[in-house]
């Protein structure tokens, strides 16, 4: 399994934000849930511009161990975001992800005419 979708979606995580585990394998439907995207963030692959530091667990918890929970307080914490003994506010700082565009059949619930 590919993990660059994963990836591509933590890129679009703005500064001073936050998504879960859970979320992310929910965006994505990934096989496994929340564990497989953690396995994805544990594999990121260095130099590749992916802000690993943004995707914690459940209610704002940094699971990773040392030295890289505190690496992740301390880019969590140059964005603005407080970590208060290894934990955020998540209802502060989670980001929600952009909705997809529906097409004009979906919005009236009527089927649109093509010529």
């Amino acid at each position: 399994m590919s993990f660059d979708p994963v990836y591509k979606l933590v890129k679009q995580i703005p500064r001073g934000r936050v998504l879960t585990y859970g979320a992310l394998a929910k965006a994505l439907c990934l096989p496994g849930g929340a564990r497989t995207a953690g396995r994805a963030m544990g594999a990121t692959p260095n130099g590749k511009g992916v802000p690993w530091h943004r995707v914690l667990g459940a209610n704002g918890k940094i699971l990773i161990r040392e030295p890289y929970a505190s690496l992740q307080k301390k880019l969590l914490e140059s964005e603005g975001i407080s970590v208060v003994e290894s934990r955020i506010n998540v209802k502060k700082h989670l980001w929600t992800l952009p909705r997809k565009k529906s097409s004009p059949a979906k919005k009236t619930g009527k089927p649109v005419a093509r010529r």
